[in-house]
């Protein structure tokens, strides 16, 4: 196996967890980053599910990418799979990512949510998004710091603000401030192993390829 990148657009930024040789800002076009995931192993649970990002289709994601090396190339894939495809709610998909400075172009592994997966939220209101995101916590901790954390090393160590990642972290902030807790509207997921519905169709000739459907 030899070496690769990784595209970050989350929490993988500020806590990748694994060795890598170069990181570098980088631009993906056709894709958004989005709350647009029910976290059930991570920021939340099955009986109250938080909310993490996806790569959703349609505009452009500035992130980070990571270049990984020959020799840990392995275990880092491993490593990817078991953090992000517990439940498969992402596609690993190959998309050419742009890196700050460079002439062409790098092919990258990318997390795209699959919107035909039952935790797939779609585009919540905003005032719904931050009523979950301020009470759910999982496993990886509380829902509040994976969304600050985003915001911030996003805007402080890149200068990005991402519109409505941004508005969701400041009214986040204020109610944190203020210490009033908005109602949480009540989500039933789909049984497991349900499908939603259709995915986002694939344009003719788009470099897409399942990477590691060959897993169990």
């Amino acid at each position: 196996m030899g070496s690769f990148w990784v595209f970050g657009y989350g929490s993988l930024m500020w806590r990748p967890g694994f060795a890598y040789r170069r990181r570098e800002p980088a631009l993906l076009y056709g894709y958004h980053r989005a709350l647009c995931i029910y976290s059930l192993h991570h920021r939340g649970t099955e009986a109250f599910p938080g909310l993490v990002m996806g790569l959703d289709h349609g505009g452009s994601c500035r992130g980070v990418a990571f270049q990984v090396a020959a020799r840990d190339a392995e275990a880092v894939r491993d490593y990817l799979y078991e953090r992000e495809q517990k439940s498969g709610v992402y596609l690993e998909v190959e998309k050419r990512v742009h890196l700050k400075g460079a002439a062409c172009p790098v092919a990258a592994l990318c997390y795209v949510v699959d919107r035909r997966h039952r935790q797939y939220a779609g585009v919540l209101p905003r005032e719904s998004q931050v009523a979950r995101i301020l009470r759910a916590v999982g496993p990886s901790g509380r829902n509040v710091d994976y969304v600050l954390n985003t915001a911030d090393i996003l805007e402080q160590e890149m200068g990005i603000v991402d519109g409505p990642l941004h508005k969701v972290a400041g009214e986040v902030r204020a109610r944190l401030a203020d210490g009033v807790l908005p109602p949480v509207e009540p989500v039933v997921l789909p049984p497991l192993g349900q499908r939603s519905g259709p995915s986002h169709p694939i344009h003719e000739g788009e470099p897409i390829k399942r990477i590691s459907s060959d897993r169990s």
